[in-house]
């Protein structure tokens, strides 16, 4: 079963997107800040993370970093999944190898599942 590390801040969001990828024959886990994400990458090792940017204790961008650093997450594919829109998310961000960019406004959370289908080659 493909695994994805959905690491949201918002409670109703993350299970909303847990209900579609289940629903989509997904194995999802879940994160509520960026230093329970890197922890939950590290132990899951999921094919895929869904990451959003604004989050409490550690944002996004320092979690992607964290987990890029490491030999276990180098290769893991990324999808960002935020509200803020791309010319204010750090410019680095794009030197962290992600997948895509997407404004969780920009797409419905079925077309988020399809993304990360398409992203996965399945």
């Amino acid at each position: 079963m493909t695994k994805i590390a959905i690491i949201e801040d918002d409670a109703t969001i993350n299970q909303m997107y847990r209900m579609k990828f289940e629903a989509a024959g997904f194995d999802v886990q879940l994160a509520s800040d960026g230093e329970r994400g890197v922890a939950l990458v590290e132990s899951f090792r999921p094919d895929l993370i869904l990451l959003d940017m604004q989050m409490p204790v550690k944002n996004g961008y320092d979690a992607l970093k964290e987990i890029r650093a490491a030999e276990w997450g180098k290769d893991i594919p990324v999808i960002v999944l935020t509200n803020m829109g791309e010319e204010e998310s750090p410019k680095e961000l794009r030197n962290l190898n992600i997948e895509s960019y997407i404004v969780k406004a920009d797409l419905t959370p079925s077309q988020v599942v399809e993304r990360v289908k398409e992203t996965l080659g399945l």
